[in-house]
């Protein structure tokens, strides 16, 4: 075996380790950009052995690339950092409890919210800001314009949007 073949071989070797090592390290695609590049020295080294190897190489790199890809998006959900970079930390029962609390004491704060009275701070044409409670938010008006200092009431809570009219 000559000196390139061995270097082909070798690289395409640490090449195909960093890709494997990519999937479990997180490094943002340094380590599979590197494991890239170092695929492309491999390439170089077969074509400097002779035509077919590098011509072997070459069309290997352009199949296995795209399939090693694949691959990487398949696995990645199933590691540990993979589950955390695309769920969150959804494997805690604890914080799985304290979101569905918040969350429902988020839609008890809006049920408590329709009917309650306020008065507007700016002008709402149709969006502006009210006081309800001592608490300012940003509501919106149903009916169009409606001065600043009117008196409002809550009709209906919609996700963040607080509709209100004038009394």
């Amino acid at each position: 075996m000559s000196d390139n073949l061995l270097w082909g071989i070798g690289l395409m070797a640490g090449a195909v380790m960093l890709f494997l090592l990519e999937l479990f390290v997180p490094s943002g695609g340094v380590i599979g950009l590197t494991a890239f590049a170092i695929a492309i020295a491999g390439v170089v080294a077969f074509w400097m052995e002779g035509s077919a190897w590098g011509l072997a190489s070459t069309i290997s790199v352009i199949v296995l690339v795209p399939l090693a890809f694949n691959f990487a998006l398949r696995i990645m959900p199933n590691t540990p950092f993979g589950r955390r970079l695309i769920l969150g930390d959804e494997d805690d029962e604890e914080a799985l409890a304290l979101r569905a609390q918040a969350e429902a004491d988020r839609h008890e704060r809006e049920r408590a919210l329709i009917g309650a009275e306020g008065v507007a701070l700016t002008d709402l044409r149709p969006v502006g800001s009210a006081k309800f409670d001592g608490q300012r938010l940003e509501v919106l008006a149903e009916t169009g314009l409606i001065k600043a200092g009117t008196h409002l009431r809550v009709t209906r809570v919609e996700g963040t949007q607080v509709k209100v009219r004038g009394i």
